[in-house]
């Protein structure tokens, strides 16, 4: 797996916050291998995996757990670069989502986005795949919280989500996530999102101008080039969704898609991937989702990976990441 990167502008405000909280900010950027010069431009791209270090040390070191949301309260739209141009021109939040989603390698290449629309009900969930064991929670709450201030900016600054969703545990003081987030605080969850009303997808962008959109696109798109929806993305989706259920075969996937077992080898060889390789990616990025949430156990992992025995499980973990899941789930916490 390519070791994911991240735009430097995600740590914007770091060094003024480490120094208010009696930490020295460039030794422990340079302690996990960052260094504080590439703070001074945005668009430089530093490895994500250290970013998540870095935010996992500053906390444990100031002892404030709540050190991402402080974080947050440094972030300003412009931290997505070029995206930020076309963010405030999408006419409603749905678009604003999609976008975000679509270019989510253009600011931060191990961040992994999905929105579920279910009756009156919509969630936004969040993880990452950094592709190597690495403390999470930290990113996970900065990722909460930006994608909370990217919503208000595009709704409007009254707007509040149904519920904040984090995996982690709650912290001692909740002032900074009530000061951030405004709403219902829900901590220990299955994931890191938020959960809104549906209705509030189809929301005008206050700051939107019809004129200016297309004006935007062409703009972005001349810097930064477009996540394809692809058969592998589409295969891939149905791979998340029939895992669980023990029926994530070639031949059911193609059914699905209306199509014969060798028209999507083709369709997918045409990418460069395999069905196999696209099923171990898969079960890979579920497989890190689900280990740096202690609500699920080894068995739970098991299941929901597809396989029909811990032991199968195992095994193949050992294969992909040269380490058992237990080994990986206490390294991360390290």
């Amino acid at each position: 797996m390519t070791r994911p990167f991240v735009r430097s502008a995600t740590l914007n405000g770091y060094l003024g916050l480490a120094r208010s909280l009696g930490l020295d900010g460039p030794t422990l950027m340079r302690k996990v291998g960052i260094e504080p010069a590439d703070l001074a431009v945005p668009d430089k791209w530093i490895p994500a995996a250290a970013v998540a270090r870095l935010l996992d040390v500053s906390a444990t070191a100031s002892g404030r757990t709540d050190f991402s949301v402080r974080l947050a309260e440094e972030r300003r739209l412009s931290t997505l670069g070029p995206l930020s141009v076309v963010l405030r021109e999408e006419p409603d939040l749905r678009s604003a989502l999609r976008l975000l989603m679509r270019y989510e390698h253009s600011y931060n290449e191990a961040l992994r986005m999905r929105l579920d629309e279910t009756g009156e009900i919509a969630t936004v969930r969040l993880w990452f795949e950094f592709g190597e064991p690495v403390p999470s929670d930290q990113a996970l709450t900065l990722g909460a919280a930006a994608l909370h201030g990217i919503v208000r900016e595009c709704v409007g600054p009254h707007w509040r989500p149904l519920a904040c969703c984090f995996q982690s545990r709650a912290p001692a003081d909740l002032e900074a996530y009530d000061r951030v987030f405004g709403a219902s605080l829900q901590f220990e969850h299955d994931f890191t999102g938020l959960v809104i009303y549906a209705r509030d997808l189809s929301a005008a962008n206050p700051l939107a101008d019809p004129l200016m959109r297309p004006y935007a696109q062409r703009f972005l798109e001349s810097v930064v080039s477009p996540r394809a929806t692809t058969s592998r993305e589409r295969v891939q989706e149905l791979m998340e969704f029939l895992l669980p259920l023990g029926r994530c075969t070639m031949d059911h996937i193609a059914r699905t898609l209306g199509v014969d077992r060798r028209t999507l080898h083709r369709h997918l060889a045409d990418e460069g991937v395999s069905f196999s390789s696209l099923l171990h990616s898969t079960r890979a990025g579920l497989a890190e989702h689900y280990l740096a949430n202690d609500r699920y156990s080894m068995t739970d992992i098991c299941h929901l990976l597809g396989f029909t025995a811990p032991s199968a499980f195992t095994r193949w973990f050992h294969q992909q990441f040269g380490m058992s899941p237990s080994a990986w789930r206490s390294t991360s916490r390290a």
